[in-house]
């Protein structure tokens, strides 16, 4: 059968003299799924009442959920009215979890990032209660902990610093990995995030295609699933939220 997307070798996603070749992603399944939680196939008028805008817009367009980024030029302050700065468009879901296995179809179209994103706003030691993510490009599968990677506060602030950049980029070493990968912005496919403990790994239509064991993926609660769109018109369908229980004790 001929493949959909071809992965290409694997590296850490680092700017920095500390990037490191990582091991391949593991083959096996790292979550069972247990309790379905959440699923939704869009085929109603309106999202789900249990959906809530973050950062707008997201509409049904024939069974499926299109998110279109509007924000996507920063605003500088002006009469008065704050900076907006240039945001993806995110669409969220209010479902703690710990262990969980998310899945979802996606369809680029005119999209350049779409991703699912694990929050808890009651964290105050990372930006927003940004947990950790995974990111999809026509070109790259992205793993993030943003917990105690790029979102952590002290991290976050230490960027700002241009004296600083040798520190920051030692302890972002192991918080962020990026998977090459070659994808169709026409082309459906079902992607599989599954999170347990410390660990996230990702598949494409069955395929896997990235790994991270970084600490900040552990953290629990998780109260928020969200799902984004950079670029205009990128699409979900039938997206599911199981809890999950690890494949090894």
């Amino acid at each position: 059968m001929k493949m959909k997307f071809i992965v290409a070798s694997v590296f850490l996603s680092a700017s920095s003299a500390y990037a490191l070749e990582l091991p391949p992603v593991p083959k096996d399944p790292i979550a069972i799924k247990q309790e379905l939680l959440f699923a939704d196939d869009f085929e109603g008028k309106v999202p789900d009442k249990v959906w809530h805008r973050v950062v707008p817009a997201f509409s049904i367009e024939n069974g499926t959920l299109k998110g279109t980024q509007t924000r996507d030029v920063t605003i500088p302050a002006k009469d008065g009215k704050p900076e907006v700065k240039a945001h993806a468009a995110v669409h969220g879901l209010e479902i703690p979890t710990s262990n969980s296995i998310v899945e979802a179809k996606i369809r680029f179209g005119g999209a350049t990032m779409i991703d699912i994103e694990f929050d808890d706003r009651a964290y105050k030691g990372a930006h927003y209660g940004h947990l950790c993510r995974a990111q999809f490009r026509l070109n790259g599968v992205t793993i993030i902990d943003e917990c105690e990677g790029n979102m952590r506060n002290d991290i976050r602030e230490m960027r700002n610093d241009p004296s600083k950049k040798a520190e920051v980029a030692k302890l972002l070493v192991g918080r962020q990995v990026t998977y090459p990968v070659k994808l169709q912005a026409d082309q459906w496919y079902t992607v599989v995030v599954e999170t347990v403990g410390d660990a996230m790994r990702v598949t494409l239509d069955g395929e896997p295609v990235a790994y991270l064991k970084s600490p900040g993926i552990a953290h629990s609660p998780k109260s928020k699933i969200e799902l984004g769109v950079a670029g205009k018109d990128g699409y979900f369908d039938d997206v599911k939220v199981w809890v999950a229980e690890p494949t090894q004790p």
